[in-house]
């Protein structure tokens, strides 16, 4: 049975009614909370399992002689009230079923790498672990958004195991060089400004793909560079 439960923090304050008791209103709370803290835990020890695999290749390309490919690396779990936003854009019932099924980038971690061919190095290496199961890949690197948005995208199903049993958890993995995670972090910020006239946004819109295709071109250049010092 599909276990059901108040999306927002407003919706938990609505169900509670005024002639609740005390022992009644926690019991609300803990039935809808405990839930919800062991569901999001899943996708913390997820994000724990790929980061450790991620540094562990680190490691070993230092240990082989070689530069380390990982600048760093940033993880989230998707807060609650985003979560509760997708959830009514993409008209999802709000059970922790569906979201698992349905919502993919709960766990997310960025790899930020020095060079374009250690974003597809690292991604191979990872993906070749016989635990790592591949459910969707984006290459935003050789195929671009149109704003000028580049990045690797990995959307994988990873084994957790628990005291009783093992799950798996689907997380999202970006991998992306300096340069694209400079460019993607302000045009993050620019894009909420939205007390702006339609035409400026526009124009910034432009300005931006501008800069998107000359960060690219710094990446090329740098990754030239590189191939050279090493050949």
């Amino acid at each position: 049975m599909k276990k059901n439960f108040p999306v927002t923090q407003k919706d938990l304050i609505n169900s509670v009614s005024e002639e609740m008791s005390e022992p009644e209103f926690l019991s609300l709370i803990e039935e809808n909370m405990i839930p919800i803290q062991q569901f999001f835990t899943y996708y913390r020890c997820a994000i724990m399992e790929i980061e450790t695999k991620f540094r562990v290749l680190n490691e070993q390309f230092s240990l082989n002689g070689e530069s380390n490919p990982i600048e760093f690396i940033q993880s989230r779990v998707k807060s609650y009230d985003s979560i509760a936003r997708k959830l009514f854009n993409k008209n999802i019932q709000p059970t922790l079923e569906d979201m698992e099924k349905n919502i993919n980038d709960i766990a997310g971690i960025r790899i930020v790498c020095s060079f374009i061919q250690d974003i597809y190095r690292l991604a191979d290496c990872f993906l070749n672990q016989d635990d790592i199961f591949l459910i969707e890949k984006k290459d935003y690197i050789s195929s671009p958004k149109k704003n000028g948005y580049r990045s690797l995208h990995l959307i994988v199903a990873v084994p957790i195991f628990l005291e009783n049993e093992k799950r798996m958890v689907k997380a999202e993995v970006q991998l992306r060089t300096i340069a694209m995670d400079f460019w993607a972090s302000l045009e993050h910020k620019l894009r909420y400004k939205k007390d702006l006239p339609a035409e400026k946004l526009s124009l910034l819109a432009g300005s931006l793909k501008e800069c998107a295709d000359e960060s690219a071109r710094w990446d090329e250049r740098m990754q030239s560079i590189k191939n050279v010092l090493e050949s």
